[in-house]
């Protein structure tokens, strides 16, 4: 073996230790690009293999006669004199190629299957269309439609994202991140609630607003853990971390059961329910409360209720004492009949039965009043009027009433 044969393959197996790329990779894809670059000089043969002998270095062209079958007939060796030169200037085109191809699958690899991770990633650049995070090796993607709305993104800034997608791509792995994604807040109560890492407190259901509220059912697999003072934390200092990561996103924890009525009135908190009615056959719950706690019940544009027909999986229907006591007496209006229902904008409206225009929550609210004079009787005389009692409880993310929850 000549010196510089032997300089050629210390180079290769040092480029290979160092790369994660075994030598017989490297001599294949050299042994190609060379066949490539013979094929360009005058006079070469049609068909050539390129042999690279990785004991001595030695680097022999064959040109090849084949015959209507593809078989070799004929073979020859047509090794310019100045190959040499040929062969060197590849080899460095060649290693850096397939370095470059190597550490984009080392990449690929590290991401791959990862999907449903969540990842910290610092700002580099936004726009109309995406925003760039620094992951460290790679950069990742979060487009416009998982980003949260009126949501911005300073350069520099740390954020947490959740991983919806990793595609390869010739550049390398491109990392498809979120913000808007209900994973997002499932990944953040496991980082930050142990019992949840450990398994002993599970989250059973998840309805999410991205940016304005979200509601989260929790069960205790050990009767001595209770699941929501788990998740809410000591004086909320776990769910407290969770809401500054999204900043300022509503959390309420509620319990999760598997009888549909008790679970269907803990997704209604902070509202107190008085009483849940099951239509099994149609999924529909009626669930009556009293006027006081009716705008509470079904929230600010109706969010509340929405988020507890997601959560349950049943369609709440949401009326209060004063329409339950005038229907039973017949004295109701034809507007008491009906259904609370989504509108496209996601606004929840009082449709009525007679098919005349729907009313909004505040509407709604606006004619119970007029009937609860002659259904006053149904009201409990020591109701409690609304005030801010009945607002949620003063650490964000505790439901009002949540069993178990630490103020």
């Amino acid at each position: 073996m000549s010196k510089t044969n032997f300089e050629f393959l210390d180079a290769l197996g040092q480029i290979a230790r160092e790369k994660g790329i075994s030598v017989d990779t490297l001599l294949d894809a050299l042994a190609n690009a060379l066949v490539a670059a013979y094929k360009r000089r005058p006079g070469a043969a049609e068909e050539a293999v390129v042999t690279i002998d990785p004991e001595s270095g030695e680097i022999r062209v064959y040109g090849q006669e084949l015959d209507e079958n593809g078989e070799v007939v004929r073979e020859w060796d047509d090794t310019p004199a100045d190959f040499g030169r040929i062969a060197a200037q590849t080899a460095k085109q060649v290693i850096l190629q397939r370095i470059r191809e190597a550490e984009r699958d080392l990449k690929y690899e590290e991401y791959a299957g990862r999907e449903g991770d969540i990842v910290t990633g610092i700002v580099q650049q936004t726009d109309n269309r995406y925003t760039l995070l620094d992951l460290g090796k790679v950069e990742a993607l979060l487009p416009q439609a998982e980003q949260v709305p009126f949501e911005r993104y300073e350069h520099g800034a740390r954020l947490k994202a959740y991983i919806v997608e990793v595609r390869k791509t010739t550049k390398g792995p491109q990392i498809v991140v979120s913000r808007s994604h209900p994973g997002l807040v499932k990944r953040l109560f496991e980082l930050e609630v142990p019992e949840i890492s450990a398994g002993v407190v599970e989250i059973k259901a998840m309805a999410r607003e991205p940016g304005h509220r979200t509601k989260v059912a929790v069960w205790s697999n050990d009767p001595n853990v209770d699941p929501v003072g788990a998740c809410v934390g000591a004086r909320g200092s776990r769910v407290r971390m969770i809401i500054n990561e999204l900043r300022g996103e509503r959390i309420d924890v509620v319990p999760f059961s598997t009888d549909p009525a008790t679970f269907i009135q803990a997704a209604l908190q902070p509202a107190r329910v008085r009483e849940v009615r099951l239509d099994e056959e149609q999924g529909v719950a009626t669930v009556v409360v009293g006027d006081y706690q009716l705008s509470l019940a079904i929230g600010k544009e109706g969010q509340n209720v929405r988020l507890a027909n997601r959560l349950t999986g049943w369609r709440i229907d949401i009326k209060s004492e004063s329409q339950v006591a005038a229907e039973e007496a017949g004295e109701g209006e034809d507007w008491a009949e009906g259904e609370w229902v989504q509108t496209e904008s996601g606004d929840m409206v009082w449709q009525p039965a007679d098919g005349s225009a729907a009313l909004s929550a505040a509407e709604w609210d606006a004619a119970a009043s007029s009937v609860s004079d002659e259904a006053e009787s149904a009201v409990p005389a020591d109701a409690p009027e609304r005030d801010s009692s009945e607002a949620p409880a003063e650490v964000p993310g505790q439901a009002a009433g949540s069993e178990g929850g630490s103020a």
